[in-house]
């Protein structure tokens, strides 16, 4: 699905990334690497419909350049299944982008990530996502039920975050990260669910669990009845 077009004529001028020059051989090795990895992350999340348009997330950790930290995340009105190594913003902990590109990058989706980033070097990869299923669960006094196989895989290691409105202020950071503690999953109140690890697979895989033990506790209570582990 392409959004090049709709974006523009709503005044932004939104390069198509198939079209960009390689960074292969202009960025370390090390970089290009985790590059191809987060791209792969992102159409891998859209392959199991985990998106939001272009309104979600995944950030990962690019090694220090002279003692500075960097990440990478995905550039704003580039959907999921569209993203490239080459196209993804490289930006410091303020959000501030540190090299050259066309794109630009949505200022509330690095708040919480670099949230996390700043508080656990163990967070290589961020993934957070707005799923119909997870926000369901978001919203339910209780939360995560432990109704299934799935649920019981994550629960002892999931947090709860209360909602605040769209992350724009900087001081939900401290809360954040209080919230989460050192746990690897986070439950975003009314809003949707996160997952850290310290590399794509392993945030990867902590969602694919979150996500399933989501969609299987609403379709549970929508049968009316169920069988109590």
């Amino acid at each position: 699905m392409k959004t090049q077009g709709a974006l523009r004529s709503g005044g932004f001028d939104i390069p198509d990334p198939a079209g960009l020059a390689s960074l292969k051989d202009k960025v370390p090795e090390a970089e290009w690497d985790l590059r191809c990895q987060l791209a792969a992350t992102y159409r891998l999340c859209a392959l199991h419909g985990w998106t939001d348009l272009v309104f979600t997330h995944i950030s990962a950790r690019l090694p220090d350049e002279n003692g500075e930290e960097r990440f990478l995340i995905n550039p704003y009105g580039v959907m999921f299944d569209e993203m490239t190594a080459s196209c993804l913003v490289k930006i410091d902990l303020d959000g501030k982008i540190c090299a050259e590109t066309p794109y630009f990058i949505n200022p509330a989706g690095f708040t919480i990530h670099s949230a996390i980033h700043a508080a656990r070097e163990n967070a290589g990869c961020v993934i957070h996502v707005h799923t119909p299923y997870g926000v369901a669960v978001s919203v339910q006094n209780e939360g995560l039920r432990r109704y299934t196989q799935f649920a019981m895989t994550v629960s002892n290691d999931l947090a709860y975050h209360d909602y605040e409105g769209i992350a724009l202020e900087l001081d939900e950071r401290e809360r954040i990260v209080k919230d989460i503690g050192e746990k690897n999953l986070l439950m975003l109140r009314n809003h949707g669910t996160l997952t850290v690890g310290p590399n794509y697979a392993i945030a990867f895989l902590r969602m694919y669990f979150l996500e399933n033990a989501c969609k299987t506790q609403i379709l549970a209570q929508a049968g009316g009845t169920w069988h109590a582990a």
